[in-house]
Parts: structure tokens; C-alpha cells; sequence
């Protein structure tokens, strides 16, 4: 199973008119429909109106039960910092929001909420990323007053590099810029745009090496059969660009206990970047599963997630239903 559109980040979904909508990205999300996860199709651009803002790519949603607004938040790399070789640039990225009136085809920028204070390291040896916030997932608190943020953390000093999580009353999502606050130090009062941090899981070598040992890309779900959070993590170990070394669970029932996430326990040896669980209910998403989730490693699927209490594991698709 695939999406239709290549995907180089999370790919956020939100159900509407009895429909799932999909966004893949690729420096320009590119949303498609469908009922079911093998049926995704009629995939098209998706446009900032009031923003020069580009590439982009939108990394989580949340749709409005109310009237339908659809928000969202996308990851934006700058490149005027730092040139490599040739014509290859380390960029910095940061992340931002938006809304859409039209089920997200259009989106209005509502501007950036989460980025660092420090100066990009041109000398960084990681392969991409001088410095930046960026490669996260949003997901909204069960009484639905609290959305939070998990993301990476590519710059400063080592011990503010790792995944790391920010929050913003849901009251505040149609004017976000300046509402997000940093979890440092055991408070949630570091400002989103250049504040410190206290990473859930700081790097083991840090992002400037070209031996780099890190968890990244995030996603994280609600998930019913366990009632909890889970959150699923790329490492990446131990060699520039990336390399994946492994999947990786963790787990927590208290969004507002950055403590509380258990040590990431692999999934699955090497694989690919930003693992994803998609529900496969009605009204499923990303963002909530049950017993049974796709499993995706960007826009490629051959797995589901099987999850129970006290055991959790990937099987082929054809293999469903059997003991590991």
C-alpha cells in the first residue's frame, strides 16, 4: 500500500464528508481522498494563499468539530545560512501555522510558532540541518483544552538537542503566534520562538556530529486498546545523513508528563523515516488507532501495528493475525 503522493515528512489525515483526506510532503503537501487506506486518490496541490513561505511541508492537522476549520502545522527550512558543497545548502528549520475555511485545500499562514535562539553551525557534519526546530507531530489532550507539540531539536548545546515538546491552549489555535510555550526545566514557560528547552529524550552524540546518535521525527498517537499515548521515533546512528538504525515505541498516559514517556523500545531494525500509525477505523487517523494500525514508513505501507497490553509488534500485512 502507498499514498499517493511522496512522502518526506509525518503525513497528517482529518476525516470529513465521510471521507479521509492524506496530506504527503514534499517541500509542497499534496492532499488526497479516499474511505479506505488502499483507495486514497484525486491528490492535488495544496496552496498557501497570503505567504511566499516555501518549501513546506504540513506535518499535522486538527479539524474543528464545530464548523469545520481546519488547522494546521508545517515545517519550513531556510537556507541563507549555511552552503555545503556545490549547490547544496545546511538549512534551519522552523515551524508554523495555518488555517483553512475550503477542508484544506487552501490555507491562510497564521506565521511561526516554534524555532530556536541560537546561531545555525555551518561546520554541523549531520548532512542536513545547521539548527531548527522541525520533523514533529500535534496532538490535542483527551478534554480537548491542550494542544501539544513533539518535535526535533537540531541546535545549541547537546543537552537541548533530542525530541523535545511545546503546548498552546486549544482556545488559542485561530492566533497561535506567540502562544506556544516550551516545556524547560520542569515548567512550561519558555517562549516558543527562541526559548531554551528541556528535551523528553536528549541526544546521545549531538546533531552537529557526522556520528550523530539521535531520536527524531516523532508521531504520536492516541491510542484505545492501551489508553494511552504512543509515540513513534526514528534514530538515527551513526554516520551523516541519517541512517536508520531502528523504529522506536514509547508510551504515556499523561500528555502534561513530558516525564512520564517510557524509554523508546525498537520496533523494527533500520527501516525507513517518519513511522506512522493510522487507525483503521471510521474516524481514525494518525493521531488515534485501536488494536489494529497501518504502518507507515513515509508513504510506503506493508506492515500493520499490532498493539496489546505489555506487548507491542509490526507484522506484514499478510502475516496479520499470526504470533510473531
Amino acid at each position: 500500500m502507498f499514498f499517493p503522493g511522496v512522502a518526506d515528512s509525518n503525513s497528517p489525515i482529518h476525516w470529513a464528508n465521510g471521507k479521509r483526506y492524506v496530506y504527503n510532503s514534499d517541500g509542497l503537501p499534496i492532499r488526497s481522498e479516499g474511505v479506505d487506506l488502499a483507495g486514497m486518490r484525486y491528490a492535488r496541490a495544496t496552496y498557501l494563499l497570503n505567504s511566499t513561505t516555501a518549501p513546506w511541508w504540513m506535518e499535522a492537522t486538527y479539524r474543528d468539530e464545530e464548523d469545520g476549520t481546519i488547522y494546521g502545522w508545517y515545517h519550513h527550512e531556510i537556507y541563507a545560512y549555511c552552503r555545503m558543497n556545490g549547490d547544496r545548502f545546511m538549512a534551519v528549520p522552523v515551524i508554523g501555522a495555518v488555517v483553512s475555511k475550503d477542508n484544506g485545500h487552501t490555507f491562510q499562514d497564521l506565521g511561526l510558532v516554534l524555532s530556536d535562539g541560537y546561531e545555525p553551525n555551518c561546520a554541523a557534519k549531520n548532512g542536513y540541518f545547521a539548527s531548527g526546530h522541525g520533523d514533529f507531530s500535534v496532538i490535542v489532550d483527551k478534554a480537548k483544552e491542550t494542544f501539544y507539540f513533539f518535535f526535533s531539536v537540531y541546535g545549541g548545546p547537546a543537552n537541548e538537542q533530542g525530541v523535545a515538546v511545546a503546548r498552546m491552549a486549544f482556545e488559542d489555535r485561530a492566533d497561535p503566534v506567540g502562544r506556544v510555550w516550551k516545556y524547560q526545566d520542569e515548567k512550561w514557560e519558555s517562549p516558543g520562538i527562541s526559548g531554551k528547552i528541556t528535551p523528553i529524550f536528549t541526544v546521545r552524540t549531538p546533531w552537529e556530529s557526522e556520528n550523530t546518535d539521535a531520536f527524531w521525527g516523532p508521531s504520536v498517537h492516541y491510542n484505545r486498546e492501551l489508553d494511552e499515548f504512543v509515540m513513534l521515533l526514528n534514530r538515527a546512528c551513526c554516520a551523516p545523513d541519517w541512517p536508520a538504525e531502528g523504529i522506536y515505541a514509547s508510551f504515556n498516559g499523561d500528555l502534561k508528563n513530558p516525564k512520564g514517556w517510557s524509554a523508546p523500545d525498537r520496533l523494527v531494525e533500520g527501516g525507513g523515516w517518519y513511522p506512522m500509525a493510522v487507525g483503521l477505523e471510521i474516524g481514525d487517523t494518525d493521531k488515534s488507532a485501536g488494536a489494529r494500525a497501518r504502518f507507515f514508513m513515509g508513504s510506503d505501507s506493508h506492515w500493520e501495528l499490532i498493539f496489546r497490553k505489555g506487548q507491542t509488534g509490526v507484522l506484514p500485512v499478510r502475516a496479520r493475525g499470526k504470533k510473531r
